[in-house]
């Protein structure tokens, strides 16, 4: 399992380390029952916290993404592909909605958020 933390980002390392778990599930590069690295494990191959590691893997079992078996590990749930994409769908919308009554609260036109949501996405 292959996560990469940005430390200069806005967004919380156990946010990063959720989100980027939900899209290796999403992808298929990890399936039902494969086993994630230990708490331990994970916190020193990325040099954080492992209560940092513990709150992500936490937030990812409240959300039915991981299941914890004491003293065994945790795995990955029965997922649906199409339940987790609805679910990342969801979260993007609520990000797109606050970007957009940001720019409005600037002033900006619909028109020029809408400009540079598309120059943003021809990247």
């Amino acid at each position: 399992m292959k996560i990469i933390i940005h430390t200069s980002s806005m967004v919380p390392i156990y946010e990063q380390i959720t989100d980027q778990v939900k899209t290796l599930i999403r992808r298929g590069e990890m399936k039902e029952n494969d086993n994630l690295p230990s708490v331990r494990t994970l916190s020193k191959e990325l040099k954080i916290s492992a209560l940092t590691v513990k709150k992500a893997y936490d937030q990812l079992e409240s959300e039915g993404f991981v299941v914890t078996v004491h003293g065994k590990g945790t795995y990955v749930a029965a997922v649906g592909a199409e339940l987790l994409l609805e679910e990342q769908k969801k979260e993007l919308e609520a990000d797109l909605e606050q970007a957009i009554q940001k720019g409005r609260r600037c002033g900006i036109s619909d028109e020029d958020i809408r400009s540079l949501f598309e120059l943003i996405l021809e990247g």
